[in-house]
């Protein structure tokens, strides 16, 4: 393995500082914080890869995080929690987190993710955060049912959480992106799939956006509509630092 435990002890404290966990089964966090890349070259197995649980976490994140947004905004749709629910659970946001809770240096890789900067992949931290979520609620849900990972998802996210006050923006940046661009300049905003990859229920998308055949943002996401939103904001940045502020 890439990092010994004696070297790790310290991050790993950190870790779950930041959780507010502890773990009656630590190899269930072992598990979490482990990546394919490396159980694909040891032949020492003692526990497996991560893939699984980020499955599950992901949907106690969906569910965890719908929760709160219906206890916040009583007053909001479907439609609009939707919104809100996509720009906290994406995957440029959970990689934030991730960073910001200290899990890349715990992360357990292969030499090949090591070297390519894995550590700090937002693919690879938003997969193992949603992994450490599902081991928090493996470990606790005999004693706490899902109470203990709800918490967990709402201290992480409570700062990505739409300001008080009325309703939270919801930030539509393919409907600018197109305003912006006929506005301006009178043309079509063309998106165009660059790569899909992953299982069917885990789906990884990234998207292009085009005005006049050049290039202006590209974006990630688990959906192609999330990918173009992602996409569409990079544009409008590009576009707008080219061109002066819109107005």
């Amino acid at each position: 393995m890439t990092d010994g435990p004696e070297r790790l002890a310290p991050e790993r404290e950190r870790l779950l500082q930041e959780l507010g966990y502890r773990f009656s089964d630590p190899a269930l966090l072992d598990q979490a914080l482990t990546h394919k890349s490396i159980i694909n070259e040891s032949a020492e197995r003692p526990f497996g890869d991560n893939e699984r649980m980020e499955l599950l976490g992901d949907a106690i994140l969906d569910f965890a995080v719908t929760e709160m947004l219906m206890d916040r905004f009583a007053e909001l749709s479907e439609g609009e929690l939707s919104k809100v629910r996509a720009a906290m659970v994406n995957e440029t946001n959970l990689a934030a987190i991730a960073r910001r809770v200290g899990l890349g240096p715990n992360l357990r890789l292969g030499k090949g993710e090591e070297q390519s900067g894995g550590r700090d992949k937002n693919s690879i931290l938003s997969d193992a955060l949603e992994a450490l979520i599902a081991a928090v609620y493996l470990d606790s849900r005999e004693r706490l049912g899902m109470a203990e990972a709800s918490r967990v998802v709402r201290e992480l996210l409570q700062g990505s959480l739409p300001g008080a006050g009325g309703k939270p923006g919801i930030q539509d940046f393919k409907t600018e992106l197109q305003e912006y661009v006929q506005r301006r300049l009178k043309e079509r905003v063309i998106y165009r799939v660059l790569s899909e990859q992953g299982p069917d229920h885990d789906k990884q998308y990234e998207v292009a956006v085009y005005v006049r055949e050049r290039e202006y943002g590209r974006g990630k996401g688990r959906s192609k509509k999330e990918s173009e939103q992602a996409a569409a904001r990079q544009a409008l940045s590009s576009l707008a630092g080219r061109e002066g502020p819109t107005p």
